[in-house]
């Protein structure tokens, strides 16, 4: 009961805090951006112990660490490259998440998951080759993130398999929209600014943090 209510708490603040962000009111977002994840963060705390708790928590913290991080961007690149780490070690926590939750793979599921696997190591290729030819020295920095997504997602694809419905569904948008979070980051950043950058960024960013949250809640959810 605590989490529901800690969870609908969360969609009401990202909500307001969506809506600042449109209104051009990018000084008091500043503010507000800290104090995000830690309802998500604070919505599993409560919740009755599960086996991948621990990592969830983790993946959220790491998460909310480079959100802060990235919010002092402007005073140099370093500070970039500590987000990129923080959220990397974060992709790499829910790689362990989704890896811990799985069960016996489907082998009748394997076409869907080969067309999967193409799809995302089409979308690696792609985003780094319009991305390359700007990245200076972060090539190598930018490259092995995008990797690490795109695993992260293909994790989530192999689970969307073997895990029960509606979880299951949550768990793979919540990553999708994670990956597109972070694309369009990229591309703002090093290729064209974009229009509402700020906006899209953040909204398929809490928009992905919670659907996975969600999802991972829902399949340990005990009967």
């Amino acid at each position: 009961m605590k989490s529901n209510i800690i969870l609908k708490s969360f969609i009401g603040f990202s909500l307001v805090y969506l809506l600042i962000i449109l209104f051009g009111k990018e000084e008091i977002a500043w503010f507000l951006k800290p104090f995000l994840l830690p309802f998500l963060i604070l919505a599993v705390y409560v919740h009755e112990r599960f086996i991948t708790k621990k990592v969830l928590l983790t993946a959220l913290t790491l998460s909310w660490i480079g959100d802060i991080i990235l919010m002092f961007t402007d005073k140099g690149e370093l500070y970039f490259i500590a987000g990129l780490i923080a959220f990397l070690l974060s992709h790499i926590f829910y790689i362990i998440l989704f890896s811990k939750q799985l069960k016996i793979y489907l082998k009748k599921s394997k076409i869907i998951f080969w067309i999967g696997v193409t799809a995302i190591a089409f979308y690696l290729i792609v985003m780094m080759l319009i991305l390359l030819p700007s990245l200076g020295d972060l090539k190598i920095p930018v490259f092995v993130y995008a990797l690490t997504i795109s695993i992260m997602l293909l994790f989530a694809l192999k689970g969307f398999m073997n895990w029960h419905k509606p979880a299951s569904i949550y768990i793979l948008i919540g990553a999708i929209v994670f990956v597109a979070s972070d694309s369009i980051l990229a591309f703002d950043k090093f290729y064209a600014l974009l229009q509402y950058s700020s906006f899209l960024i953040m909204a398929t960013y809490l928009l992905a943090q919670y659907l996975i949250v969600i999802g991972i809640l829902k399949l340990n959810k005990k009967k």
